[in-house]
């Protein structure tokens, strides 16, 4: 919900739980400890006496050796500032802490992300299960003391490649080549799955609020996991009566590869090139937001002129992403391949400027803390102002004279999916799933980082949060960018593009850090703790296609089978960053 505050909102709530609050005085920490008994009381207060209604990032900690698991909330208002972070602690043997599901649903995969990765269970949450593992995998992953079949090191370089050169595969010495572990006294072989089952039912009890009077059968129908409009390895999971849905459950984790038990083996140079490969599209805002996390732990900042080419490059990355989104929402509501084709023309022209500033086309690894890797060839920066001052805007203008008052596009989509502002809010929505919904909340603009307090343009949001207002916001956005573009080309200096000189290895102090931007699909975060070595000890990403995808269950209720394709479309999801 949108809540008027005052000033003092947060000091008097401060003050008023004071006896359960205790400030975080760790080196390099921040925000407050709060005793579990009062968490959920205490954020009731926060969202609606202090105004912070959204709760953007859930994220678990494991603080082995000591009997200890954390759970850190990043709060925000959506009327813009910093966050709120509270932080919560319990035993690592039996660790239960109340779910906020009530007060913020959007938390929903969240808090089950951090039960099966860690083991933290949230008491109250209405479908706690495994979603990225499957229901017999062995023990949660992220936690400090598992240890995978043939394990090797805990950290990287491993010693067998560096320094000493002996490159084995582990597996090679076990004779089966199984490198699958499971439970005590579990049996492949008569194993009958649950999972189904849990899901199966956790979906039809969803269902009577959606009944009809007419006495009709409901029948289950699973979209995916191989299906050529669930945009990868994901599955639907819907309640039908006739063709209207009555319930909907996304299912993920077929591309899971635990991106952060690795991130948390690399080292903190080595995880760069590794963020690449969440939003394959958008390897740039990924790097710009895990540049920003562990600039701050080591208070770094990078020349003018690399934060002008940082912000060039993530807003030709919001334009291609963009442009991409729009391309295949349309051969999502059957338009098959040809604006899709249009679109990646487009796409091809921009990843030109990347290849030729990065050497890659889609995993740029460009970023580096304290600035970007090298400077722009000799001719780039004539070839960006044509992109963006001749044929961007022109192809754009195109691209709305075909769809935006397309009577096809419009009856599909008008109407179609609706999130009301509240919803939007409670279920942690970002990016233009959030701003389609009237929520003008853009990172840009509520938290600046880099350089965008000094650049010019307008946050778009739409009235009627369906899916044609999710279209017309990107199509907006796509303007605003090269809005920002045109600026960012005038005003850019010389000079150097690098704090300092290139590492192969950073020494980043102890503490903890989230840095987060605005990335095309929402605000993508990453918190990072370091305890002072090389590797981080905690490396967690906030990941806007796999929150948004908490609001697809709200928007299919008693919409058409044939427009949930168009739905998830709209939200614009990449399994990359879904699964990790």
């Amino acid at each position: 919900m949108l809540v008027k505050t005052s000033s003092d909102g947060i000091k008097d709530l401060l003050s008023r739980y004071g006896d359960s609050l205790l400030a975080d005085t760790r080196p390099g920490f921040g925000g407050y400890f709060i005793k579990t008994e009062q968490l959920v009381p205490f954020c009731r207060s926060l969202r609606d006496e202090a105004g912070y209604d959204y709760l953007s990032s859930v994220t678990g900690v494991d603080n082995f050796p000591e009997d200890q698991m954390e759970v850190v909330y990043h709060f925000y208002k959506t009327i813009g500032g910093p966050a709120f972070v509270l932080k919560v602690q319990a035993s690592r043997h039996e660790t239960v802490i109340p779910s906020l599901t009530p007060l913020y649903p959007g938390v929903e995969f969240q808090e089950c992300e951090a039960w099966d990765l860690l083991g933290i269970r949230f008491e109250g949450h209405p479908d706690l299960r495994r979603i990225l593992m499957w229901e017999g995998f062995e023990g949660f992953p992220l936690r400090k003391d598992w240890r995978e079949p043939f394990f090797e090191d805990e950290n990287k370089p491993f010693k067998s490649r560096w320094p000493d050169g002996h490159v084995l595969r582990t597996e090679e010495e076990n004779p089966y080549k199984n490198n699958v572990q499971y439970p005590a006294a579990f049996d492949p072989d008569q194993w009958i799955p649950a999972g189904d089952a849990a899901l199966y039912e956790g979906l039809l009890s969803l269902t009577k609020e959606g009944q009809s009077d007419f006495k009709t059968d409901h029948i289950v129908v699973n979209l995916g996991p191989q299906h050529p409009s669930t945009h990868g390895v994901f599955r639907m999971v819907v309640a039908l009566e006739g063709e209207t849905v009555l319930s909907l459950k996304p299912v993920m984790g077929y591309l899971h590869r635990n991106h952060e038990k690795i991130g948390e083996r690399n080292t903190f140079v080595q995880n760069m090139p590794f963020t690449d490969r969440l939003d394959y599209i958008s390897s740039m805002s990924n790097n710009f937001g895990y540049a920003l996390a562990v600039e701050k732990l080591m208070d770094v900042h990078p020349p003018e002129r690399a934060e002008y080419i940082r912000v060039i490059m993530a807003e030709l990355t919001r334009f291609l992403s963009h442009i991409f989104s729009i391309g295949f929402l349309l051969n999502d509501l059957g338009a098959f391949f040809t604006p899709a084709l249009y679109a990646i023309e487009e796409r091809e022209l921009i990843l030109d400027i990347f290849e030729a500033a990065s050497g890659s086309r889609m995993m740029c690894n460009y970023f580096r803390f304290g600035g970007v890797v090298r400077d722009l060839p000799d001719g780039v920066l004539g070839k960006i102002k044509d992109l963006v001052i001749d044929r961007l805007p022109r192809k754009l203008d195109e691209f709305e004279r075909y769809l935006t008052k397309n009577d096809i596009v419009r009856v599909r989509c008008e109407g179609v999916g609706v999130l009301k502002i509240e919803e939007a809010i409670g279920l942690s929505a970002a990016g233009p799933v959030l701003r389609a919904s009237g929520v003008p909340y853009d990172v840009r603009k509520a938290d600046p980082y880099s350089i965008y307090d000094r650049f010019d343009f307008d946050v778009a949001y739409g009235l009627h949060g369906d899916i044609y207002d999710r279209y017309l916001v990107r199509v907006e956005e796509m303007r605003q960018s090269l809005r920002i573009l045109k600026q960012a080309l005038r005003d850019i200096p010389g000079g150097a593009v690098m704090n300092g000189k290139p590492q192969y290895q950073v020494r980043v102090p102890a503490g903890e850090a989230y840095g987060r931007v605005e990335g095309p699909k929402g605000e993508l975060g990453f918190y990072v703790i370091s305890n002072g070595k090389p590797n981080p000890w905690r490396y967690h990403v906030r990941a806007p296609s796999f929150i948004n995808l908490t609001s697809l269950s709200t928007m299919a209720k008693n919409q058409k089978i044939a427009d949930v394709v168009a739905l998830l479309g709209s939200i614009d999801i990449v399994l990359g960053e879904v699964d990790r």
